[in-house]
């Protein structure tokens, strides 16, 4: 899988570099999210949408160091945030499930 799919100015793009780069625009995105609902509503605002975002990207990001790029320092730099970020929707699932219990 490391057949180059572009070549454009001596920057070859790969399928991993492809993943890589989509992981990070996700986990990039989040920020976006969180800006538009904080501008929105008035405060600061952390949606599910943002958590979403982090996993997605984390678990994509993952994937490129893990079998793309096989670099530790990206693992753990993406590593924690994917922990983080699956906790938040699980405590996010709880809290609207118990919400609608109470209603």
């Amino acid at each position: 899988m490391d057949q180059a799919l572009f070549d454009f100015q001596h920057v070859v793009i790969t399928p991993w570099k492809l993943i890589g780069y989509l992981g990070a625009f996700m986990f990039t995105a989040r920020w976006l999210v969180q800006l538009y609902y904080t501008k929105k509503l008035k405060r600061v605002v952390m949606p599910a949408a943002f958590w979403w975002l982090s996993v997605c990207g984390s678990g994509l990001l993952l994937s490129y160091f893990i079998f793309g790029k096989n670099d530790s320092v990206g693992i753990l730099s993406n590593l924690f945030p994917a922990f983080v970020s699956v906790y938040n929707l699980i405590v996010d699932v709880r809290h609207r499930r118990s919400q609608l219990a109470g209603n």
